[in-house]
C-alpha cells in the first residue's frame, strides 16, 4: 500500500513559501541592503529546512520564521558596519562649488534601493500594499539603520510587523520588560532622526508620475529649467558614492546644470519603482558612444513637488531592477 502523504521538501515549502515575500522586506527593513537581504532570506530557509523535523507547532510558522530570520540578521550584523546615506554622515555641502569626488570604500557603506516588485504583497489587497510601502519608505529605511540592531528588531517586529510584547520577546529570546523598554528607545531615537516624515504621494498617484516624468525629461533634454519645475524650494540631493549633498532647490539646480547635466542625449532614464515611491533607472552615455547601466534614483514626491533625490550610481542595481546592462 502506498502513502500519499507529501514529501518532507513539499510540506516545507507549502508551509513556508507564502512568507517569503515578507521575509524579504523584513531583512531588507533590518540591514538595508537588497543583495544582503535576498541572500539572508535564503540562510533563512535553509536554517527552516533543517529544523522543520522539530517544528512542534507551539508558535505559528510566521513567527518561527521571524524568529529564524531576526536572528540570522542579527547576526549578520555582528560584523557589518550601518549602511548609510550621504546625509547621514555629515550637514549639506556649504562650501566652494565643486564636482563631488567619490569616498572610498573604506570610509562608508552604502544604504541600497529595493525593488517594489521583490516584496508586492499579493493583489487584491490594497490596505498590505499601502503598510508594505509606507514601511519601507527610503527615509525610513535609513532612519532605522542608525538604531542599534536589536532595537531595530524590536521596533519592526512591534511597529511594522504588529506582533505583540510576548511574541517579540519569544523571538527575541528576552523578556516582555525588555521589549518594552527597547521599544521606547528606539521610537525616541526615530524621533530625533526623522521628527517630521514627509506626507509622500503614492507612486501610482498621477502627480507622483508627473513628477517623475518632469525629472525624466530634464535629465534626457539636460534642462535645468524643467528640474526647476519638479523639485521642491527645499529639495534635497544626494548620490552614492559621494559624501557631499546638497540642501535646497537653488544648491542642488546648482551642482547639476555645472557638473551634471552635460549635453542632451547624456542619459536615458527608464521609470520604476523602488521603496514605495517613484523611482528610475539610470544609464549614462559614455566614451564609447553607448548608454551604459549607471544606477537608480529614488524621489521623494509630494503634492507641493519633489522633496529628496537620491541616487545610487551603482551599474548593478540596474540588473537587479529587472533592465539590461544597456540601451
Amino acid at each position: 500500500m502506498h502513502s500519499t502523504e507529501a514529501p518532507p521538501q513539499a510540506r516545507f515549502a507549502a508551509d513556508t513559501e507564502l512568507f517569503r515575500r515578507e521575509l524579504l522586506a523584513h531583512c531588507y527593513r533590518m540591514v538595508g541592503s537588497a543583495h544582503d537581504a535576498e541572500d539572508l532570506v535564503q540562510e533563512t530557509y535553509l536554517r527552516a529546512w533543517r529544523g522543520y523535523a522539530g517544528f512542534d507547532g507551539r508558535a505559528s510558522m510566521r513567527s518561527w520564521l521571524y524568529k529564524i530570520a531576526t536572528n540570522v540578521c542579527l547576526s549578520a550584523l555582528e560584523s557589518r558596519r550601518i549602511r548609510v546615506l550621504p546625509s547621514g554622515l555629515a550637514g549639506p555641502h556649504d562650501g566652494p562649488d565643486h564636482a563631488a569626488s567619490p569616498v572610498a570604500p573604506a570610509h562608508a557603506t552604502w544604504l541600497e534601493p529595493l525593488p517594489d516588485g521583490w516584496t508586492a504583497p499579493p493583489e487584491g489587497d490594497p490596505a498590505a500594499v499601502v503598510v508594505a510601502r509606507e514601511s519601507l519608505r527610503l527615509a525610513l529605511i535609513a532612519s532605522l539603520q542608525h538604531l542599534p540592531a536589536r532595537q531595530r528588531a524590536i521596533l519592526i517586529l512591534r511597529e511594522v510587523l504588529a506582533f505583540s510584547a510576548a511574541e517579540t520577546a519569544q523571538i527575541l529570546g528576552t523578556t516582555v520588560a525588555a521589549v518594552k523598554s527597547g521599544l521606547q528607545r528606539a521610537r525616541a531615537r526615530l524621533e530625533e532622526l526623522d521628527p517630521v516624515p514627509e506626507d509622500l504621494l503614492e507612486p501610482t498617484d498621477q502627480r507622483a508620475r508627473a513628477l517623475l516624468d518632469g525629472y525624466i525629461a530634464a535629465f534626457e533634454h539636460s534642462d535645468a529649467g524643467l528640474l526647476e519645475q519638479v523639485l521642491r524650494a527645499d529639495a534635497t540631493l544626494e548620490a552614492t558614492p559621494f559624501a557631499d549633498w546638497r540642501s535646497g532647490r537653488t544648491q542642488c539646480l546648482h551642482l547639476l546644470a555645472a557638473h551634471v547635466l552635460g549635453t542632451p542625449g547624456d542619459w536615458r532614464l527608464l521609470a520604476t519603482t523602488a521603496n514605495g515611491q517613484p523611482a528610475a533607472v539610470i544609464y549614462h552615455r559614455e566614451a564609447d558612444g553607448i548608454l551604459h547601466a549607471n544606477g537608480v534614483v529614488v524621489l521623494a514626491a509630494t503634492a507641493d513637488g519633489v522633496a529628496r533625490v537620491v541616487a545610487f550610481h551603482d551599474p548593478g542595481l540596474v540588473a537587479l531592477f529587472g533592465f539590461g546592462d544597456v540601451v
